[in-house]
């Protein structure tokens, strides 16, 4: 029985993560002739305040870029 488990940062909505499990579901049907009944997915969704890379939370990476461009427009 495989069991497939995704880790997404942020969030999606049902209908991206519905078709996230049908697309997994097909491909191990596909390339490994599991029966689809079988086949178990988990989809977790991770805060961007909860995760981490290049040594700074995801949150904060993408916060200097958003006040960068306010102030890119009020110079303009």
């Amino acid at each position: 029985m495989p069991f497939v488990s995704i880790r997404i940062s942020g969030t999606a909505t049902k209908e991206q993560k519905s078709a996230i499990v049908a697309d997994v579901t097909q491909s191990l049907v596909e390339r490994l002739g599991k029966n689809p009944a079988a086949v178990q997915i988990v989809i977790e969704e991770v805060s961007t305040e909860n995760y981490g890379a290049g040594g700074m939370l995801i949150v904060d990476r993408d916060a200097p870029k958003v006040q960068e461009d306010a102030n890119a427009e009020s110079s303009q």
